[in-house]
């Protein structure tokens, strides 16, 4: 229930841990993580939680913590590799978000995307490990 949403929601600042000490959730994460430090990209990892429901007491109902946030680039992106049935769930996430909170940049990379990334980079001979059944692997862990 929405209606006892704050009239202007703020997100809220996750704990920062250096970046050695990050337990992503995903290898395809890790890997992206990896280029962005080789083009020198500055980012943070899950840095920031939007909430987007609250009850009629106005408890958060449900909450979206994007990926990764592209310092320099003011912008956040979420990626969704695996579990390509997650992508609705997501847009629908990300239009609740862009309607809280009009001034967020966020883009949403699907396994497309991430794919091409591996491909632009020289990094296509991992595809399998990261997104395809080696990854699914590691995400049932």
């Amino acid at each position: 229930m929405q209606d006892a949403a704050p009239s202007r929601p703020r997100p809220f600042r996750n704990p920062s841990k250096p970046k050695k000490a990050i337990d992503f959730a995903h290898p395809s994460e890790a890997e992206f993580a990896r280029v962005l430090d080789f083009y020198g990209i500055r980012w943070e990892y899950e840095p920031f939680t939007f909430p987007l429901q609250w009850d009629e007491h106005g408890n958060i109902t449900e909450a979206f913590s994007p990926d990764f946030y592209l310092v320099d680039q003011d912008l956040y992106v979420e990626l969704t590799t695996l579990r390509q049935k997650l992508i609705r769930l997501k847009r629908r996430k990300l239009r609740e978000l862009a309607r809280l909170y009009p001034d967020v940049r966020i883009k949403l990379w699907n396994r497309k995307d991430f794919e091409w990334m591996l491909g632009r980079y020289g990094r296509e001979e991992h595809s399998e490990e990261l997104v395809g059944k080696g990854a699914l692997s590691h995400d049932e862990h």
